[in-house]
């Protein structure tokens, strides 16, 4: 029976992924002020919530799971993944 549950409940845990990514790629443009569009910014939230996700877990970090503080602390991981991919981005399109 949890099997079943946790298949139905997968796709409410991708769309909250999605959604933590697209904010933190808004917050993302906001401080380091690029100058390309918000949509590809928060494309690059998406993938920088990964780039934080595997910072932390390499840190050994834990989070803590579920919760208004399991959505603030993955809002910050993923914004500072976010960050990351935008600095390594700028750097590589000056050189």
């Amino acid at each position: 029976m949890d099997i079943i549950a946790d298949i139905l409940a997968a796709p409410f845990v991708c769309i909250g992924w999605l959604i933590i990514g697209a904010i933190a790629g808004a917050i993302a443009h906001s401080i380091m002020s690029t100058d390309q569009p918000l949509i590809t910014d928060i494309i690059v939230g998406l993938l920088g919530s990964v780039i934080g996700g595997l910072i932390v877990s390499l840190l050994g970090i834990s989070r803590p799971e579920g919760g208004i503080t399991g959505v603030i602390v993955s809002l910050v991981v993923a914004t500072i993944g976010a960050i990351v991919l935008l600095a390594i981005l700028r750097a590589l399109r000056r050189s």
